[in-house]
């Protein structure tokens, strides 16, 4: 059999393009000589839709995406993803289901069974999961339509079990009882640096314990801050990968069941670069996906503006960012004359805008307030919103969205300004931390400088103060990190932390700041997730708890 995977990037609720775009790979897959196109999980609306789906008129207007689409699959059939109504007067309203289109109609729909709840998924208040297993037969093959971790998941064997408790056996072992020639899995598998391997070696395992081809069609492009990296595979009954498209792009292949030909696959990168990609891609999608062109943020001099200013050069073009240098009287030269030359090197637009005049008039009123304090944070935070609002005028006056550019090791312990450094439509280095900002600068400056190495090397600071460094209120970053990595990404206990030979105080410390802080992060722009445990989304914590 002849299958074409079609990886595309798809916007949420745009039924027309989405169905658009679909049915030019139906024609494109035609003409190839195909005898199946397959695309990504709820491909018709984007993944995921979230509350839309309690829309009667979205699932109306899905419904009608599928039998346009259906309209185009004469010569050849295809393999969407969709909702579909549940007609059970039990059980939730939908199906996270796959269509099997073919001369002109749906010919077959198969509904996912595993509905994830982790981390950013929450399909199950949604979706009603599926009981019932079955494959499609086309010229003479019999294909098991399945959808993304109903091929993951695994139980004991069916022989461990006994015939008479199906119920017991995982999707995909049901699956094969039904004795398919082929197994298609419909995807939406986010991005996360560390993800990608295992991702293949999870349907490796599939195709060579059930002895069976695997084709799998992941989503790519960015839904705000959920990415998707593509990476779609044939694999064949041995186990091995034949063909992979893409990553963090569009792309469509051709595959013969019987004939793959030429291996195909794409080349290991590091983690540092598929970040990077991500970033890119996240930035650039969620512009595109909104209508928006242009950028503005403040350059500082530090090494996280800089590192997002070259980002966002990349995804949207040196024409489409601008930024503005803000410098107060503790701003020093060499932090002015990195940002005027990282704007060089980038030749985008840039103004320099002292704020010392701004924040010298918020001090002189708000002094009948202050009567009889010493100066601190709250002073030191008034340069912050100073900036804020220069930057958010900006912003507003001319139509850019502003770029936050808060690392995750500041985003975790509170190290940030709400309604200062703060502001923006879009967190770019929220889920990136600090010591991963200095390895994705070197990544930058791999061929040429184009980021200063005096941002690179002096220690980081925000400048609010004479002599400032993150150091005089944080551990230093690479201790930070590790335990915040601990804490966050592999969920571990103080006890447990401290056992990986951590400072206990230190510790204690750390994790304070990051529980009485999350009121600013539910507070934050929305942030680009790179990781398996980003802010946001993903990470649901109460304001107001003791622990």
């Amino acid at each position: 059999m002849k299958v074409a995977l079609a990886q595309l990037n798809y916007i949420i609720g745009d039924f027309e393009g989405n169905s658009g775009k679909m049915i030019d790979n139906i024609e494109r897959a035609k003409n190839a000589g195909a005898d199946v196109v397959v695309f990504s999980e709820l491909s018709v609306t984007g993944y995921y839709p979230h509350d839309l789906l309690e829309k009667k008129e979205f699932i109306r207007k899905a419904e009608e995406a599928v039998k346009t689409i259906a309209l185009a699959c004469k010569g050849v059939a295809a393999i969407v993803g969709a909702p579909l109504i549940n007609e059970n007067v039990r059980g939730k309203t939908l199906y996270n289901a796959a269509f099997f289109l073919a001369d002109g109609a749906v010919r077959s729909v198969h509904r996912k069974t595993l509905l994830p709840t982790y981390d950013i998924f929450d399909e199950y208040r949604h979706f009603e999961p599926n009981h019932d297993f079955r494959v499609v037969q086309y010229k003479g093959q019999r294909i098991a339509i399945t959808i993304c971790e109903d091929l993951w998941d695994e139980q004991p064997t069916a022989n461990e079990f006994g015939k008479n408790k199906l119920y017991q056996l995982s999707p995909m072992q049901k699956y094969s009882l039904l004795s398919p020639d082929i197994v298609v899995n419909i995807s939406a598998s986010p991005f996360s640096y560390n993800q990608e391997s295992w991702r293949k070696d999870v349907l490796v395992s599939k195709a060579k314990r059930y002895k069976v081809p695997i084709v799998y069609v992941n989503q790519v492009g960015a839904q705000t801050e959920l990415m998707f990296d593509g990476g779609s595979v044939y694999i064949n009954k041995k186990g091995e990968i034949v063909k992979e498209l893409s990553y963090f792009k569009e792309d469509f292949i051709l595959v013969d069941t019987k004939h793959t030909g030429e291996i195909k696959l794409q080349p290991e990168t590091e983690p540092i670069e598929k970040i990077h990609d991500a970033l890119v891609m996240g930035i650039h999608d969620y512009f595109k996906k909104m209508n928006f062109k242009q950028a503005v943020l403040g350059l500082s001099g530090g090494i996280d503006s800089a590192l997002t200013v070259v980002l966002a050069v990349e995804a949207l073009g040196r024409e489409n960012v601008r930024v503005l240098l803000l410098p107060s009287r503790y701003s020093s030269d060499h932090s002015v004359d990195d940002a005027r030359q990282l704007a060089e090197n980038l030749k985008i637009q840039y103004e320099i805008v002292p704020i010392q005049n701004a924040v010298d008039q918020f001090d002189e009123t708000l002094t009948p307030l202050f009567k009889g304090t010493e100066p601190g944070i709250a002073e030191e935070n008034i340069q912050a919103r100073a900036r804020g609002i220069f930057l958010m005028a900006v912003s507003n006056k001319f139509g850019h969205i502003l770029l936050n550019t808060t690392n995750k090791s500041e985003c975790a312990v509170g190290y940030g300004t709400l309604y200062g450094d703060m502001n923006g439509g879009l967190a770019v280095l929220g889920d990136v931390y600090k010591t991963d900002v200095f390895k994705m600068a070197r990544f930058i400056n791999r061929n040429e400088e184009i980021i200063p190495e005096n941002s690179i090397l002096k220690p980081p600071s925000a400048e609010l103060r004479p002599n400032q460094k993150d150091t005089d209120s944080l551990p230093e970053y690479e201790v930070l990190d590790e335990i915040l990595f601990s804490f966050i990404e592999q969920n571990l206990s103080p006890s447990e932390i401290v056992a990986k030979g951590f400072d206990p105080a230190t510790v204690e410390r750390v994790i304070r700041m990051v529980n009485t802080n999350e009121y600013k992060r539910f507070q934050a722009a929305p942030i680009l997730r790179v990781s398996s445990k980003a802010f946001g989304f993903g990470r649901k914590m109460p304001l107001v708890a003791k622990y």
